[in-house]
This record gives structure tokens, C-alpha cells and sequence, in this order.
């Protein structure tokens, strides 16, 4: 039965329980009256869901954190995302997130709850507007069934809870879709038209995206693009020039940024973060682009992979799966967010095959081509990226599933006459349920009785849908039922995922996994040296390889503290020269260096290579710690070295009397070998006196 017809049976049989069904799937033109309820308690179950226990949520990323915290106290770090308020380096993402999360706190004051508040109000703006992008083509129940399988998706309900940009980045996406799909009902066919105008306003939004985590965003530009040129409005000509006119608003809205980045004095702002030459524009091609994609294209390091046993010290879990065709749908990445991914296959092919002799500007066929095109080629890049993929990236996917769950159910029972669509719906049902199952039993401790009756279910609403076409008032409960069952999995695990704390850099949906082993402790706390850096009264308190310990010490104590070589201490920023002029000029109180163990030869400045892994972990990369050690106090001999008079005199440098002549670590390698990071560390070494605290070695630059 077409939507024409489906219209027709309504006005003809008002009373009856199909025309009240038929209405529940009828275009925006013959909206039904509970629609507005509907959504209401959508959007507002989505805010409860999100906001829910915000508070105690902690600081999630804190390496995102400390920048937001700087971006309150320094508008110029706010402006460039730096990781400290005294602007020595960049995070390795555009700023955009924290843009918003920075004005929330220079508003609200900085805290857990006036950063994260806006990224659960991110989630409930994506659902809202990924219901009025389904809804437009394909009626209210497929909207609302869109929306209700984004907001219960495990990876969305954690990412919009979490600092990471992805929740921005999904918002924004969602919202170029839907200006992309008004653009093609608007009327006139002319350049200069509504049309234009709303393509014109997806291109700026896309170029938002960019700013927020670059290349990222451009995943699903392909399937946008593509429904304009098979459904828009117009010869062929005319929709090509209106899409290089949403190309240009893409360049514009992004290009500002990157022009002003270039355009800036080097010395008069901080270093790029996770670029090899301090240029935006090479962060967005190689560190967050093709060289994510392809793997390593330059002089980067890679990054690490995660020790056997599946973490890093700290906690860091990795950066995902193996690559290939199969990434997605196995290990802890299925779980996040592909729930729904048979059903949603399904949906796909089912549409395509049903509007195969649709006309080019068939609405059904194009809301097929906008959600397939951005589910498959986002599928395709994520499942083969080569270089630090992480399984939260897979949010950027549950728009499109839950958009071609919603439309491929609604557009098939709309033709349940036909054993063939009964029978669609059925393999949905059930494959969803078996698929369900396949992902509960991967936590087989956890709620073990869920699996088996979702299973039971399944197969119970999968025969009943075989039926449905005898029943009319029946046949809602049977849909109902069928679309509960295929929700409760995800719903569960996403309940889940609110009510456990989740923090680093690459957190997991869903329950703990026992296979993952338990969190490695934070380093503990040491009042002493929180009073010491509190105290300093230097330009940066202190100076670390890395983001872990400066990220955890600024948010602790709000002091400034400088991140040698940036989030994983690789970057260039700063070198050595530029280390010791700080130091001479007094403004880097203390040098933190986290040991490893007891074997001083792997801890860091001891080997290049040695002083790398232990930094790579990323935000999450301190040692272990919380056994707190005797204090040690050592201080170096004044050799010739590059900090000339300035080197400090025999005292301990938490001024003690006790001196004594320090040890070598090990032999050095030629500075020309190695990272600046190291090269530093190995200075600092050779020159300044060291007091032990706990696991933490504290060398005091200043005399």
C-alpha cells in the first residue's frame, strides 16, 4: 500500500483501528494527536536519562577537563583550547566543545555539573531533531522510533554524559541532516532560493563539525550529498550548483579558524597540540584525518597498543579492535552502539527493494539514501581506520541506525497485507533478538536472565508479526510488543552505563567487564605537594611529560601546569631551548617525573624510548600509585649545562639540609635521538636536586 493510498483509507474508514494505525504512520501533513505527547515525554525521558546523577559524574576526561577549566580563566586559551591557562600547548582537537563547555563555566562557575550539563543537553537537542529529520518523510512513529533508539543507544547515552567532543559533533551532524532534508521539500528550483538557503545552513553546520573534531565530521558528507543530487528539486545543474554552494559555507565556516590559527604570531599563542608542526592545518590531515585513517604517514610516532593484559597503567583501555570488515560487530565495540544494526541492515535493503520503481524525488526512497549512505560509508572508514580508533567513535553512527530502524519499520508495516513484508518484519524481530542475545552473553554474569527472555520474546513477537496482517486493534500491541522487545537490551545496558562512573580516555558503555581486569589506582594525592605547586607563585607551577599528571594537578589544585610534548608527550613544544629559557627565567617552580617501578633505567629521561611509552598512555597514563614512599631528597652537581648560573645550589629542593651525590640513571642517548620530551627530562636530571614523594619524583627548578 503506497502513502497515497494509506491517506485515501483513512479519510474513508475514520472510526476504524487501521485508519487510527494508518494516521500513526501518515506523512506531517495528517498528524495525529498524540504525537505532541510523545515527543514531550521523549524529549523529557531523554533529559532524565542524561542529566540523571550528573553531578557526581566526576571530571570523565580530564584532559578535556583541565582545558575547559583553563578556557574560564584565560579567554585566549578558551580560544585555543589550551591545556593550561599560561597557553604553552593546544588539546590535540579544535576547540569548538570546549568553547561551549567554557562559557558554561565562566557562566555557571567551573565545575563537573556546569561542564557536562550542556553535552546531556546536546543528546536531548540530537533526539529532538533527529525525530523532525525522520519525521518530515517518513510520518511520526518513524521519527519517534528514530529518536528513541538514538537517546537509548549505550555509546550516546555515555558520550553525552562525557567531555569528549563527540557529543557536539553528533548534534551538529544530526542537524546538517535535517537542514539537508528541508532544503529538498523547500519550494522553488532557482539558485536563489529557500533551498539554497537551507543547504547553504547544513554547510555551516558541517564546518562546525570540523571545528569540533575535524575530518571526522566529513564522514557523512557523502550520504548528504548524495540525496541531494538523486532527490533535490531541479535539472541536474541547478542541484550541483546549489551543493558547491553548501561546499563554500563548509570552507567558511570552518576556514575562519584555520586562517586565524595561521595568521596568529607562533610566539604569541600555544603550540598546536598533536601536530608535528604546529599547524592546525596538518593536525586536521594527518593527526585527526587521513593519517587516523591510514595509518602513520610522517614522523609521528604511533601510537601505542594496549599491553596484554588490555589497559594501560592508570586505567587507559586502548584504542580499539583489530581493523577490518568485521571491527564493528566484534569485542566491547558491538555492545556500544550495534544493538539495533541487524534490524537496521534489514530496513535498508527492505526499502530500497520496495521504492525500487519510485520516482527520482520519492521521499521515502531518498530518506533511504541520506541514513544508508551515512551508515554505510561512516561503517566503512571506522571499521578499516588504522591509527587510534576508539569505540566511543561509533556514536557517530546511531543517528542513522536508529533514522533506518524507524523508517524501515513504519514503511513495511504500512504494507503488512504482503506476506513478504510480515515476513521482514518477523526476520527483524527475531534477528534482533538473537543478536541481542549474542551481546548480553558477552557480560554473562550481569543480569544473566535478560538474554534468555529478550530471546524468548523475540521469537514469541516474531511469529506473532507472521499473523498481524488478521488482526487490526491487535496488531498495535503486536508492533508495540516487538519494538519493546528489540529496545530492552540497549535500554538495559544504557541504564547501566548511567549508573557507573566512567572517566579516561577511552571509557567503555555498559557494565564493567570482568575480562578487562580491575582499574589501576590513580596516583595518591599528596597535600604536600599540592601546597607546593599551590604556592609556586610561577608563570606554570610545574612542568610534566605528558597530560596525565598535569591534567589531574591542575583540576585538583587549579594551578597552571606546562604538559611537555602535549597529550602523549610527543609533540614538539616545547624544545629544550625553549625549556631552559623558561627555566632562567624563573618561570617553572618544580619538574614532576612519575616513576615506573623499581628499575630507575625505565623511568622517564632515563631512555628515550623509555621515557615515550611511559607517556603515551594519554590522559589516563599515570603509574600506578597509592603506596606512598619514604621521602627521598637528592640534588645534583652543577655541571656545565645549559642552565648555566642559573642551576640550583646543594640544597634538597623541598629545603632540607640533606644532600648527597646523585646517581646516574643509565646512559643517555645523543640528543639528536632523542624527543624533545626526553632530551628535557635528561637536563633536568643532570641539573636539579630531586625529592621522592610517594611514586613521584619532584626535581625544583628554582633557586
Amino acid at each position: 500500500m503506497t502513502e497515497t493510498g494509506v491517506r485515501a483509507e483513512v479519510a474513508a474508514r475514520p472510526d476504524s483501528g487501521e485508519s487510527r494505525w494508518a494516521a500513526m504512520i501518515s506523512t506531517p501533513e495528517g498528524s495525529p494527536r498524540w504525537e505532541r505527547p510523545a515527543l514531550a515525554a521523549l524529549l523529557a525521558g531523554t533529559a532524565v536519562l542524561y542529566l540523571w546523577g550528573l553531578g557526581g559524574a566526576g571530571w570523565t576526561n580530564q584532559y578535556y577537563a583541565a582545558a575547559v577549566q583553563s578556557g574560564t580563566l584565560s579567554w585566549k586559551a578558551l580560544l585555543f583550547a589550551s591545556l593550561d591557562p599560561q597557553n604553552a600547548i593546544t588539546v590535540d582537537k579544535p576547540p569548538a566543545a570546549l568553547w561551549v563547555m567554557g562559557l558554561s563555566g565562566r557562566l555557571f562557575g567551573f565545575g563537573s555539573w556546569s561542564m557536562l550539563a550542556p553535552q546531556a543537553l546536546m543528546g536531548v537537542a540530537a533526539v529532538g531533531l533527529l525525530v523532525a529529520a525522520v519525521r518530515r518523510w517518513s510520518g511520526p512513529a518513524a521519527g519517534l522510533l528514530a529518536g528513541l533508539a538514538l537517546a537509548l543507544t549505550p555509546v550516546a547515552a555515555m558520550m553525552f554524559r562525557y567531555d569528549n567532543p563527540d557529543a557536539l559533533l553528533t548534534l551538529l551532524l544530526v542537524a546538517a541532516a535535517y537542514c539537508t532534508v528541508r532544503a529538498i521539500d523547500a519550494e522553488g528550483v532557482q539558485w536563489f532560493s529557500a533551498s539554497t538557503g537551507w543547504l547553504t545552513a547544513a554547510g555551516v553546520l558541517m564546518g562546525l563539525g570540523f571545528l569540533t573534531k575535524m575530518m571526522q565530521a566529513f564522514l557523512v558528507l557523502p550520504g548528504l550529498a548524495l540525496v541531494v543530487l538523486v532527490a533535490g528539486a531541479g535539472g541536474f545543474v541547478a542541484r550541483l550548483l546549489k551543493l558547491l554552494t553548501a561546499a563554500a559555507a563548509v570552507v567558511l565556516s570552518a576556514g575562519w579558524y584555520v586562517a586565524l590559527v595561521a595568521w596568529w604570531p607562533a610566539d604569541s599563542r600555544p603550540y598546536i597540540g598533536g601536530s608535528s608542526d604546529n599547524s592546525l592545518w596538518e593536525l586536521a590531515m594527518d593527526y585527526n584525518g587521513l593519517g587516523r585513517v591510514f595509518g602513520n604517514g610522517g614522523a609521528r610516532p604511533a601510537m601505542p597498543s594496549p599491553p596484554a593484559g588490555g589497559e594501560f597503567a592508570g586505567g587507559f583501555q586502548g584504542f580499539g579492535s583489530q581493523a577490518g570488515l568485521t571491527r564493528l560487530f566484534t569485542g566491547e565495540l558491538a555492545t556500544e552502539f550495534s544493538w539495533l544494526l541487524p534490524a537496521a541492515l534489514l530496513a535498508l535493503v527492505a526499502g530500497v527493494w520496495l521504492t525500487r520503481r519510485a520516482p527520482r524525488t520519492d521521499r521515502q526512497r531518498a530518506a533511504l539514501v541520506l541514513w544508508g549512505g551515512w551508515l554505510l560509508i561512516t561503517a566503512a572508514v571506522l571499521s578499516y581506520m588504522s591509527r587510534s580508533f576508539h569505540s566511543y567513535y561509533s556514536v557517530e553512527l546511531a543517528p542513522a541506525i536508529g533514522a533506518l530502524c524507524g523508517i524501515g519499520v513504519t514503511l513495511l508495516w504500512s504494507r503488512r497485507a504482503d506476506f513478504a513484508a510480515r515476513l521482514t518484519l518477523a526476520a527483524m524481530a527475531l534477528g534482533t533478538g538473537l543478536w541481542t542475545f549474542h551481546l548480553l552473553d558477552r557480560t554473562p554474569d550481569w543480569l544473566p536472565w535478560l538474554r534468555w527472555s529478550l530471546l524468548a520474546l523475540a521469537a514469541l513477537t516474531a511469529a506473532a508479526l507472521l499473523s498481524a496482517a488478521g488482526f487490526r486493534r491487535a496488531g498495535i500491541v503486536i508492533g508495540a510488543a516487538a519494538v519493546i522487545t528489540g529496545l530492552l537490551g540497549p535500554t538495559a545496558y544504557a541504564v547501566e552505563t548511567v549508573a557507573q562512573p566512567h572517566s579516561g580516555g577511552s571509557p567503555l558503555a555498559g557494565p564493567p567487564r570482568a575480562a578487562r581486569g580491575p582499574m589501576r589506582a590513580a596516583p595518591a594525592t599528596d597535600p604536600l605537594l599540592d601546597d607546593l605547586l599551590t604556592a609556586a607563585g610561577t608563570r606554570w607551577a610545574a612542568a610534566a611529560v605528558g597530560a596525565s599528571d598535569v591534567s589531574a594537578i591542575e583540576l585538583r589544585t587549579g594551578a597552571p601546569l606546562l604538559a611537555v610534548g602535549g597529550f602523549s608527550g610527543h609533540d614538539g613544544a616545547p624544545t629544550l631551548a625553549q625549556f631552559q629559557r623558561y627555566v632562567a627565567g624563573n618561570e617553572i617552580g618544580y619538574y614532576l617525573v612519575r616513576q615506573r617501578g623499581g628499575d630507575e633505567r625505565g623511568r622517564n629521561g632515563g631512555d628515550a624510548e623509555g621515557s615515550e611509552a611511559a607517556n603515551a598512555a594519554g590522559p589516563a597514563g599515570n603509574g600506578a600509585g597509592g603506596t606512598r614512599m619514604n621521602r627521598v631528597e637528592r640534588s645534583a652537581p652543577h655541571g656545565p649545562g645549559a642552565a648555566g648560573e642559573n642551576a640550583p645550589g646543594p640544597e634538597s629542593a623541598m629545603g632540607g639540609s640533606q644532600s648527597m651525590t646523585r646517581e646516574r640513571l643509565g646512559p643517555a642517548r645523543p640528543a639528536a635521538e632523542q624527543s624533545d620530551s626526553a632530551a628535557i627530562t635528561a637536563w633536568v636530571r643532570a641539573n636539579f636536586p630531586v625529592t621522592v614523594l610517594g611514586d613521584l619524583e619532584v626535581f625544583k627548578l628554582t633557586g
